[in-house]
């Protein structure tokens, strides 16, 4: 059974605590897309792990982890990502392979990128990791991936400097390659958990472009990145927070009004700690967008939903969420692709009533305060997709599951 694990908003929803909480059923871990500007924390008791490209399930002892074909691999980061896990007593060795069609990210592409995004007229905010470029250069056919480091015609097209980089990683990147599409067929009625970078509105064809990410994000590059065809993917898990948050440039009808609401905007940054994992940068956060919510469960056919960080709201008397935009004096339901209509759209809010109390000791759906519950199901109602696993804190015990995603 294949469990596609993806972002429904615009990334940092909690992706990676949530694959981590559900690989210890998993016979392997894919990332099927993205590349070093992705990052998931996983908090397991007093230890805080940030990952980029190594998928989450690598802290379980034993799990076997892939970095799939639709990913773009910077071989510097991926080996020192490695040696930190190492550090901290992750014994990685032999459990960490990637598609040999996967892309690589040479370091001149970083320049590339960071230089391509300053002579926008609008910045997009690029991470500045060379992934645009990376990508680029694959959709141009002149990219090169694992397949081709012992292709001596194709090293020959490259420039010096990119050959220099690669010698020293070069005996390592073969010997973790693999051909994912036979290594999935080979796992063909095993549980395996497939793990999305960014979010649903960052992909390059149904979210907010052209402030998206240059890799497919949406629930369908999971079938692509993994080497198999849409019909085996047997459950979609959308991640989203009980409120948003965007990092870089790009439209965003619910952020809070850092001048009217500054009290607002910084509790939620502070309590949800949304500062980037890969940049630092602090996130723009915002009321939960059921607009932008729905749309994602739309265009990835969304069979549950995760909800994080419910327990940022505890303290407040009263919380709010979108329901709609009013866009020239006329009530819009319905995600708009203009980015025009997209600025100019103001949130139309409905008012829930808070729970006033601490949520992180909740081990089931009934323990929750009766206005958590209800919050919870008028998302549920909205979006008419369920809300099957919940997230009530940091740690990997603060989860609880309502439906079990490995059962069809």
């Amino acid at each position: 059974m294949n469990v596609v694990v993806i972002g429904a908003q615009w990334g940092d929803e909690g992706k990676g605590k949530i694959v981590d909480f559900l690989a210890d059923d998993a016979a392997a871990i894919v990332r099927y897309s993205g590349g070093a500007n992705a990052g998931h924390t996983i908090v397991i008791g007093d230890q805080q792990y940030a990952l980029h490209l190594v998928p989450s399930g690598i802290l379980y002892p034993g799990k076997v982890v892939y970095l799939g074909s639709g990913m773009v691999i910077d071989p510097d980061a991926l080996f020192k990502e490695l040696a930190m896990l190492k550090e901290r007593g992750v014994d990685w060795e032999g459990r960490v392979f990637i598609s040999d069609r996967a892309h690589i990210v040479l370091p001149r592409y970083r320049e590339l990128d960071k230089q391509r995004d300053a002579l926008r007229k609008k910045p997009i905010g690029t991470t500045g990791r060379g992934i645009g470029i990376t990508y680029s250069m694959k959709s141009d056919r002149d990219g090169i991936r694992l397949a081709d480091l012992d292709w001596q015609e194709k090293l020959e097209e490259l420039e010096q400097e990119d050959l220099d980089f690669l010698a020293p990683f070069m005996e390592r990147l073969i010997s973790m390659r693999v051909n994912l599409t036979t290594t999935m067929q080979e796992l063909k009625g095993q549980k395996v958990l497939m793990e999305g970078a960014q979010g649903a509105l960052l992909d390059l064809d149904s979210g907010t472009y052209p402030y998206v990410s240059s890799g497919m994000s949406c629930s369908a590059g999971a079938a692509i990145g993994s080497g198999i065809g849409p019909r085996a993917l047997d459950r979609v898990l959308g991640v989203f927070k009980a409120y948003s948050t965007r990092v870089g440039n790009g439209p965003m009808p619910t952020e809070f009004d850092e001048e009217s609401q500054s009290e607002l905007y910084r509790f939620v940054r502070d309590t949800g700690r949304e500062y980037g994992v890969t940049t630092g940068r602090p996130r723009r956060c915002g009321y939960l967008d059921l607009v932008a919510l729905r749309h994602a469960c739309h265009t990835n056919s969304i069979d549950g939903l995760v909800l994080t960080h419910l327990d940022i709201y505890d303290t407040l008397e009263e919380i709010e969420a979108c329901v709609a935009y009013e866009i020239d004096g006329t009530e819009v339901t319905d995600f708009p692709a203009s980015i025009p209509q997209l600025n100019r759209a103001k949130p139309v809010l409905k008012k829930f009533a808070g729970w006033k109390t601490p949520l992180k000791n909740c081990k089931s759906y009934q323990e929750l305060h009766p206005a958590a519950r209800s919050y919870v199901e008028f998302i549920e109602a909205y979006t008419a997709t369920s809300v099957d696993i919940i997230s009530v804190g940091y740690e990997r015990s603060e989860t609880f599951i309502r439906r079990n995603p490995w059962e069809k």
